[in-house]
């Protein structure tokens, strides 16, 4: 039997691609017991936007959502992606903070972390599988799936075996923006299934309509694990749905074995959800349609709609297909990195400043300098000396892993944060979201002691006498 396996994305990617990661605990959690009851391989509900988002918008604790979720789900393993040495932050952290975030993160009930790296440098990804590996979870690996003139499958084939060599557990081919087809798939797959003997995971979205299509010839070509949403969540920027791949491969050498009764019970669990969240305009009809623009030019949705923004911001909306023909020309001059976040905004931004400057490279954003300098990785290709001459005069380029520059930073941080410091994590939170966490510190501080808000400073917390 080649039984496929599925991964559940409705409590992480699910509602972060379609509703930017609003979904709140008490929505999940009396369906919960069912969802662990299905089979699934793993539940994906933590780590991405999820920690920024609780503490930001929703006045939770991300790692009470985990300790809750974790206490109601028994038999399934839990799933979190990490953004390896940038952790779930926007920055790259001391290795210090990466070994005691995964330390807490599986100490706290994640079985599986998925660590990928926006450039594909393995480099930034040695100390989180060293770490998660250390406390007893399973490494798995991702790569960025992306297209170019430099991206071949023979490059992702030879990345994953250097993971592989690294100590992954598993791999991910992690395709953001629905790019992959269904026959490159076929083909990506059986090659790579030749060469790493560890199980092949694929992640991929529906935004370009592709994306149930591309699952099944990568399940006929040996892959291990899918990742689905439960309809109510899935299809346009999500993924594609759970209960149709499900039932294409039902009665198959493929059979998930997952209970459609049970998958019909979660469905109707999260329809109302999406109908509240559809009237409250967070989720955006728009967002459940092919865009086709995701193929022509190959940007995620979420890079699209920045670009937008910036244009209409500098009152230049005229430009827009100035700008997507940009966009390609800087990737190439800045190493083809895949366009995943953060170098999705870098290179989007700097194809607007491109376009409105009249001269390309005049202005030139801090992130990019920071990316020619090599601080966020090594690029696939090197970037070109006439580039580097544009954007760095002094050619100040480092070609250490770029962590290696960073002093043990946990103690000082604790240092910082010590007057709102309640449990361990705390620390984390303070490390990866400095401002947000403050704030979420002192509403939870006042909703335990019922201080009244305004009386709390930075600096001063008021307990009742």
């Amino acid at each position: 039997m080649t039984k496929v396996k599925i991964t559940e994305t409705v409590l992480r990617d699910g509602h972060q691609s379609l509703i930017a990661t609003r979904m709140r605990t008490d929505e999940m959690l009396p369906i919960l017991e069912t969802m662990d009851q299905v089979g699934y391989h793993a539940i994906e509900m933590w780590g991405g936007a999820t920690f920024d988002s609780c503490l930001r918008y929703l006045q939770e604790d991300p790692w009470e959502r985990l300790r809750i979720i974790r206490k109601m789900v028994k038999n399934t393993k839990l799933q979190m992606l990490l953004r390896g040495q940038n952790l779930l932050g926007y920055r790259h952290y001391a290795d210090d903070v990466v070994d005691e975030f995964i330390n807490k993160s599986i100490g706290n009930g994640i079985d599986i972390i998925r660590i990928f790296d926006a450039l594909n440098d393995p480099r930034n990804l040695q100390k989180s599988i060293e770490s998660a590996k250390k406390y007893g979870g399973h490494a798995q690996c991702a790569i960025s799936y992306t297209i170019s003139p430099v991206h071949t499958n023979d490059v992702f084939i030879g990345l994953a075996k250097a993971l592989q060599d690294m100590g992954a557990d598993s791999i991910c081919i992690k395709d953001m923006s629905g790019l992959l087809d269904p026959f490159n798939a076929y083909q990506l797959i059986k090659k790579m299934k030749q060469i790493v003997t560890i199980p092949i995971e694929l992640h991929t979205h529906a935004s370009s309509g592709l994306g149930s299509m591309t699952y099944l010839k990568a399940v006929e070509a040996g892959v291990d694990i899918i990742d689905t949403a439960i309809s109510p969540f899935a299809e346009g920027t999500s993924q594609p749905p759970t209960e149709p791949m499900v039932a294409t491969f039902r009665g198959t050498e493929y059979d998930t074995g997952l209970r459609m009764d049970l998958l019909d019970e979660i469905a109707e669990h999260f329809k109302p959800i999406r109908e509240k969240y559809i009237a409250s305009g967070l989720l955006d009809p728009k967002l459940m349609g092919v865009d086709i623009n995701t193929l022509i030019y190959q940007i995620p949705g979420g890079m699209l709609s920045n670009l937008i923004s910036q244009l209409k911001g500098a009152n230049a909306m005229d430009r827009f297909e100035d700008v997507l023909k940009e966009v390609p020309r800087v990737r190439e001059d800045l190493g083809y990195p895949p366009l995943v976040t953060p170098t999705s905004q870098i290179i989007g931004s700097q194809a607007v400043f491109n376009i409105i400057a009249g001269e390309r490279y005049k202005m030139v954003s801090n992130e990019t300098k920071q990316l020619v300098k090599g601080m966020y990785g090594k690029t696939t290709v090197p970037i070109k000396e006439e580039i580097i001459d544009k954007i760095l005069p002094d050619h100040d380029v480092i070609t250490c892993r770029p962590a290696d520059l960073i002093e043990p930073e946990l103690e000082m941080i604790r240092k910082d944060f010590v007057q709102y410091i309640e449990q361990d994590e705390d620390v984390l939170t303070g490390a990866l979201f400095p401002q947000p966490a403050v704030e979420f510190f002192k509403y939870r501080h006042a909703q335990k002691y019922k201080v009244d808000l305004d009386l709390l400073t930075h600096d001063r917390l008021v307990y009742p006498l």
